[in-house]
């Protein structure tokens, strides 16, 4: 019988009306258990990184987490939740006064829309200027310490507001320089995040520095799902009762992470284990050292879990599943996933556990990888061409329905609207958002929070402090004179595609090289941080293949699968876009809208086809919509120049399918809205 010290347990709470659902009576979602499991055994770890489908209960299996966790003993007063028996010296409160009190560890929540002032923690401004006192205000980073950091929709999350989440959870601690505070705090806590992909995907960068991945998906499998229905009505039915019946598997399963917890230090990473790790690692052909390192943490972690002291096998493969699905990725579009029969060939291909005797030297030659020496190309031989409209090809119209592939994407040019926005802090347009170089200052309205611009906020108290009585050092400084920076940055736009589907857009060849424009482009956005969406039009009408979203790798997927043929609904693929716009506009005002439509110009469909087509492009212009024209009519042969006379009609900027590829110049687009 394990005889371990289980001080610090949580009691068996008597469950108030309000208690979450119990972890352990989450059903159908085994690895999403073990990772956080883990990662509460071993912060180190990095956090973990859920990737769901929307109502998979990503959110309540995370709530769930904090009841099972031990409670920590805290310094009385401190702000920081320090450890009476190992304060942290770097802690701004310190010194400490002897004492302790217990509490249940800390669930703190991190909206998307949060700044990075209630991230870090800010200057407290007031005190500042009037008392000549440095305070420091701490953040959500110093709430979490101990604790488990929560960021639902992380992928929503501005890029730097990640990086800062990410470098605490690695380092332990969180560092504020600016505005005359120079303040390191520990901030040792479990981040874990949630997101749905159909939302878009984090950058690789990012994705790579979250320890462990976890993709939940509903089963398919009705017993399971009947189990989770019954588990659900039953604990809406009688909160107090559901939750105590599963009091039992709460206590043995805290008892089992404090164990685990205590065991840590004493797991043995042997050699062998390492060999192992590394040899894997290779063979998924990841980037970098993190994903060695993170798996290496996280089988010692599953072997104290199991009560070893030792990392076996089981320990490695349990750790390479969890760590390994989203490093590697070798392309933007490609979804995180881990091919089980691959990793199995190359836990055996690995070097096994030797004995301690054995000689380790004395292999016949270099390893084999065995693995594939290189990623499989997508492109038909037949169809790689450098992409010239005018090489030659088979004649005449792409044939109804067939679909075209596109080659590999290349660096598109950088389309921007015009004039400054205040949308989503993005990559593409200027705009006035919370980070960038400052422009000016504005007053602040209420206890609006945000980065105080000292310099204009005394100008404006300077000139009353005679009025006000001020002797002595300091200023008297009212909330009026308060003032808040103006800073200009980079906005995310919703690029919307108009894509032509039709069989005038020519041989399958030329719509490859179309294909190939639009994936270029959906990349630049991807790098951008944009919304996009994709408006196809051919036969006899227009189809919203993807409504606005973040998941760029959707779009790709849609596009790809996009079959052509038929006339030209030029005038219905025009309105479809602009209904799309109207919508979206609704729903995110913020964002401004980039329509890049790309035909040929030839409307074919119905009466007037192409009057019809200038009308809708002169109703667009009339809403100030910028808009790009891609013009896709080949270069040989007679040129009606349609799309030219379209994008007249637009007020849109005009480009050949072949300035796409235009490296780094920049076009920008105008907005008549801010004109």
């Amino acid at each position: 019988m394990d005889t371990r010290s289980t001080k610090g347990l949580p009691a068996v709470r008597s469950a108030p009306p309000s208690s979450g659902f119990p972890f352990t009576a989450v059903v159908g979602m085994e690895d999403l258990q073990l990772a956080l499991i883990l990662a509460a055994i071993s912060p180190a770890i990095g956090g973990v990184l859920i990737r769901g489908e929307k109502g998979t209960a990503k959110s309540t299996a995370v709530r769930a987490l904090t009841e099972i966790l031990p409670p920590v003993d805290v310094v009385p007063g401190c702000r920081f939740s320090c450890d009476p028996e190992h304060p942290d010296s770097t802690c701004p409160d310190g010194p400490h006064a002897a004492g302790a009190q217990t509490r249940s560890a800390r669930l703190v929540e991190l909206p998307v829309g949060a700044t990075e002032d209630r991230v870090l923690g800010s200057l407290h401004l007031e005190k500042a200027l009037a008392e000549g006192v440095t305070a420091y205000e701490p953040g959500l980073l110093a709430a979490a310490h101990r604790g488990l950091l929560y960021v639902d929709e992380v992928n929503l999350l501005h890029d730097h507001l990640v990086d800062v989440l990410l470098d605490a959870a690695a380092m332990g601690r969180a560092t504020v320089e600016r505005d005359g505070v120079s303040v390191t705090h520990p901030a040792r806590f479990v981040l874990v995040g949630t997101m749905n992909p159909e939302e878009g995907e984090l950058r690789p960068q990012l994705l790579d520095r979250f320890g462990l991945t976890v993709d939940v998906v509903a089963s398919r499998d009705p017993a399971v799902r009947v189990e989770v229905m019954r588990a659900r009505l039953a604990y809406e039915a009688d909160p107090v009762g559901f939750v105590t019946r599963y009091d039992g598997p709460q206590r043995e399963l805290a008892e089992r992470i404090v164990k685990a917890r205590d065991l840590l230090t004493e797991v043995i990473l042997t050699d062998a284990a390492l060999r192992q790790i590394a040899e894997i690692c290779a063979s998924f052909d990841v980037d970098g050292m993190r994903a060695d390192l993170v798996t290496a943490r996280t089988a010692v972690a599953h072997a104290a879990w199991s009560g070893r002291t030792v990392v076996e096998v089981d320990d490695v493969r349990a750790a390479a599943k969890l760590a390994l699905p989203h490093r590697r990725r070798r392309n933007p579009f490609d979804a995180p996933g881990l091919d089980e029969e691959q990793l199995e060939e190359a836990i055996n291909n690995s070097t096994p556990p030797p004995d301690p005797d054995d000689d380790p030297d004395g292999p016949d030659g270099p390893d084999d990888p065995g693995g594939p020496g290189g990623g499989v190309d997508p492109v038909d031989p037949g169809e790689s061409g450098a992409g010239d409209a005018s090489a030659p090809g088979p004649s005449g119209p792409a044939p109804a329905g067939e679909v075209a592939g596109s080659s590999e994407p290349y660096k598109a040019r950088l389309l921007s609207v015009q004039g400054a926005g205040v949308g989503v802090a993005g990559r593409r347009s200027r705009a006035l958002t919370e980070v960038g170089r400052v422009v000016g200052d504005r007053a602040r309205v209420g206890r609006e929070a945000g980065r105080p611009h000292l310099l204009a906020t005394i100008r404006a108290a300077a000139p009353h402090q005679q009025v006000r009585g001020r002797t002595g050092p300091g200023l008297a400084v009212r909330t009026a004179d308060l003032r808040l920076a103006v800073r200009e940055g980079r906005e995310g736009n919703l690029v919307l595609f108009c894509v032509d589907a039709s069989g005038s857009m020519g041989t399958k060849k030329r719509m490859g090289e179309v294909k190939t424009a639009i994936v270029s482009l959906l990349l630049d956005a991807y790098q951008r941080r944009d919304t996009v969406g994709l408006v196809t039009f051919a036969g006899a009408a227009a189809t919203v293949a993807l409504p606005p979203t973040g998941s760029v790798e959707t779009a790709v997927r849609r596009l790809e699968s996009l079959p052509t043929g038929g006339r030209t609904p030029l005038a219905e693929g025009l309105l479809q876009a602009a209904d799309v716009l109207r919508i979206a506009a609704i729903r995110d005002p913020r964002r401004r809208p980039l329509l890049v439509l790309v035909t040929d110009g030839r409307a074919t469909h119905g009466d007037n086809a192409f009057a019809r087509a200038r009308q809708a492009a002169g109703w667009l212009a009339q809403h100030g919509i910028a808009t790009v024209v891609v013009d896709c009519e080949p270069r040989r042969g007679v040129r009606l120049g349609l799309a030219g006379e379209l994008a007249a009609d637009l007020g849109a900027e005009y480009l050949d399918l072949g300035e796409v590829a235009a490296g780094n110049l920049i076009r920008t687009v105008t907005d008549r809205r801010a004109a």
